[in-house]
């Protein structure tokens, strides 16, 4: 993972990035830590290896398992981050899951559980952190959507429909909290080689960067650069955006 170290684009912010124990997730809590952040660890999974990772930057760090699409788990996590730093000022949600079902054999409940990991987690969060960015009147959010849904994989329709929610939702949120400092956005990426994709077939994967103009498949450190642009100060214009990363295969 390239150290793009620079204490100074996020010192003294709080962030809070769900999906952390491992892939885009990871490497985007690593760099905020570098970054001069302290972090906030979330992951249904442990995250010993992320603060690991952590630990050499002198960043603090907490980390919680959680999962996501529970209120109550979300209520627990914000009254543990207000009472240890006060407040959060970034919040990258990321965590997100993508079971590949065509129709006839998608279940009812396998699709509400995708919209409530991918898509009814992040306004959860939001519930919980954009009461305290209003106060401190700053705030970054970044949720992560995904390049598939300008793609034609088969399989996918309940992942593609929590993806493009996710642009809805922060399209819808930008408007209600523009006035108090806070910015929201999405990022796009392109199918990343991570824990999460292990499965892909190399040809598969091959398959996409073929279409790319860019002609190698993504790697976590491809998708972090946006994330910490989008949740420093030097972004403080854009906002309800959706930013596609994905070397180039979507062209508008």
């Amino acid at each position: 993972m390239p150290d793009r170290s620079n204490p100074t684009t996020h010192a003294g912010r709080i962030a809070v990035v769900t999906g952390a124990a491992k892939g885009i997730g990871q490497a985007t809590a690593v760099q905020l830590a570098r970054c001069g952040a302290s972090v906030v660890l979330l992951d249904i999974d442990v995250c010993d290896e992320t603060a690991s990772l952590i630990k050499p930057t002198s960043a603090e760090c907490l980390a919680y398992r959680i999962d996501v699409s529970s209120s109550n788990e979300w209520s627990a996590v914000g009254e543990a981050v207000k009472s240890r730093f006060g407040r959060a000022d970034i919040l990258i949600n990321n965590a997100g899951i993508y079971p590949r079902a065509m129709l006839e054999d998608l279940s009812l409940e396998s699709w509400n559980h995708v919209l409530n990991v991918n898509l009814t987690s992040q306004f959860l969060s939001a519930k919980i952190f954009v009461p305290m960015m209003r106060e401190n009147h700053w705030g970054r959010i970044v949720n992560i959507s995904s390049g598939s849904i300008g793609t034609n994989i088969p399989g996918l329709c309940h992942y593609m429909a929590s993806k493009m929610g996710v642009i809805g939702f922060t399209r819808g949120l930008a408007n209600e909290v523009a006035e108090y400092g806070i910015t929201v956005n999405a990022l796009a990426p392109a199918l990343t080689k991570t824990p999460g994709t292990r499965e892909v077939p190399e040809e598969a994967l091959n398959g996409f960067a073929a279409l790319q103009a860019l002609k190698r498949t993504a790697v976590p450190d491809d998708i972090v650069g946006p994330i910490l642009f989008l949740s420093s100060e030097e972004s403080h214009f854009i906002t309800g955006q959706t930013i596609v990363v994905d070397g180039g295969m979507l062209k508008l």
